[in-house]
């Protein structure tokens, strides 16, 4: 006992020094916990590209005609216009990670295909929870987070990114501004106008069957675009050892269908398993008539053969199905970008006011057992989100009704009880959320959000007292991806 007393104070200096570092690593944990900093959004990291757009697309001369060229112009500053707004509009996110990822996909693409791809094109990644990618011509492309979160495999990615870049090969968006400037100053255009504004009857139905005459010719075009793509995507890929998996076309043919998946469980039991209350009335339309029928969610699901500009996905498979090159196991797409995919589509679900969607998406995180503080934090979020639109007397524009025909049963089950659901109750779960431990697990910018809150819910509070506190908050927390949500109530 006398040989160990020496040693006590070294001990107690140990534990002391354990205890520290069990601190910082969970204070590090925290820390990792947002997925983006405020400054890689699109507005702020794309300024060079957006200032340099209007210089480098230069409008061609592509007709001698003056009124084809002038409509020419129209659409081709149409387009310029279009990017240069969703840059402004942070449509895009420059997260290294994320744009690591797909940019290792397009480099290894274009470094085994110079002699098509000269030019390296520009990759946006769009934080758009649509499972799709696009080219707009002009060497861009870009990526939306919806297809990270879809795709099962490196390559399904690989396959939609080649297709994309064919596109761009193949200049298709330019030929597609040129055809739609030839025809509609065409003698064959202006002559179906004239004859619909002279006759003195049924000149709408007349105008439609002009319309539906141009619609119909340009989705067969637009279907002979893709198949075009769908053929030399093939080929990018085989030159870029990259494997060709036809199944993929299989996969996107479910690709929007987030919203028609149902939940493992009742929506009551994901609320009432958080020790929160649940009326069931909360969840049922009330109806009256020939209204109340049961519905069947599984009639029109599906779009109109005729109405999509792909061909149709079974199609496109059996096509391309002698050119497979899958030989082993796929690459799987990093957990790590997958989950910061996700959560970046669920905050900006939530910050452009879709809170079934945003709410749904969590649920179904749920079922996928991803429980971390940061979904539960989003969960109190969505509950803040329609409290506050109620107390403005916009509920019903942040829930954002959708069909029944286009959402599974689960889904519309939620749709009305966000939309039904007391005041009260409504309260009760933020104030429910807001009292939980897992704040203790988020970054110090997470937490700043309450007196936030805070402040835009008190009922006498005035707008300069709600630009101040947004106003605190941005000077607290310059780098935060919060700062998003604070910027809607400051100048």
């Amino acid at each position: 006992m006398h040989r160990s007393a020496p040693y006590l104070p070294f001990r107690r200096f140990v534990s002391c020094v354990l205890l520290l570092l069990c601190v910082f690593a969970g204070d590090l944990r925290a820390q990792l916990a947002n997925p983006y900093d405020y400054p890689v959004l699109s507005h702020l990291a794309h300024q060079r590209l957006r200032d340099s757009l209007k210089k480098s697309w230069s409008v061609p001369a592509a007709f001698k005609d003056k009124e084809t060229q002038k409509k020419f112009r129209e659409f081709w500053e149409g387009r310029t216009e279009f990017v240069v707004n969703a840059i402004e509009n942070k449509d895009f996110i420059e997260e290294q990670e994320l744009h690591a990822f797909i940019d290792g996909i397009v480099s290894q693409i274009c470094a085994a295909n110079k002699d098509l791809i000269p030019q390296k094109p520009v990759l946006l990644i769009d934080r758009s929870a649509s499972v799709n990618a696009y080219s707009v011509g002009g060497h861009l492309i870009a990526v939306n987070l919806g297809l990270i979160t879809f795709a099962r495999s490196r390559e399904e990615i690989a396959l939609v990114i080649a297709h994309e870049l064919s596109h761009d090969i193949l200049d298709h968006a330019g030929r597609s501004m040129r055809e739609r400037a030839e025809w509609l100053t065409s003698d064959e255009y202006k002559k179906s106008l004239n004859e619909v504004l002279d006759s003195r009857y049924e000149r709408f139905t007349r105008l439609k069957k002009v319309l539906e005459g141009y619609t119909f010719s340009r989705t067969r075009h637009n279907r002979y675009h893709e198949g075009e793509a769908d053929s030399l995507a093939v080929v990018l890929l085989k030159k870029g050892k990259i494997a060709f998996d036809p199944a993929c076309f299989l996969r996107l043919d479910s690709s929007d269908m987030q919203y028609q998946r149902p939940l493992a469980q009742p929506v009551k039991a994901y609320f009432t398993a958080l020790g929160l209350p649940f009326e069931d009335s909360w969840a049922r339309k009330a109806t009256k008539g020939l209204s109340a029928r049961n519905f069947n969610f599984n009639k029109g699901k599906e779009n109109a053969d005729s109405l999509k500009t792909h061909p149709d996905c079974k199609d496109r498979y059996t096509r391309t199905l002698p050119w497979s090159t899958v030989s082993g196991p796929l690459t799987p797409v990093p957990a790590s970008v997958q989950a910061k995919a996700s959560k970046i589509i669920l905050w900006n679900l939530f910050d452009n006011q879709s809170l079934t969607a945003c709410l749904y998406r969590l649920l179904q995180e749920r079922d996928s057992g991803n429980n971390d503080a940061w979904y539960t934090f989003m969960m109190h979020n969505v509950f803040f989100g329609l409290f506050y639109s109620d107390n403005e007397l916009n509920r019903f524009n942040v829930v954002k009704i959708r069909p029944k025909e286009d959402v599974a049963p689960s889904y519309f089950e939620l749709q009305t009880m966000l939309e039904q659901m007391p005041r009260e109750s409504l309260e009760q779960y933020y104030r429910h959320f807001g009292a939980q431990a897992f704040w203790q697990e988020l970054p110090a910018d997470a937490r700043g959000l309450k007196p936030l809150y805070a402040t835009l819910l008190q009922k006498e509070g005035t707008p300069k007292e709600r630009e101040a506190a947004a106003r605190t908050f941005k000077m607290a927390h310059p780098k935060s991806m919060y700062c998003e949500f604070a910027e809607h109530f400051s100048k």
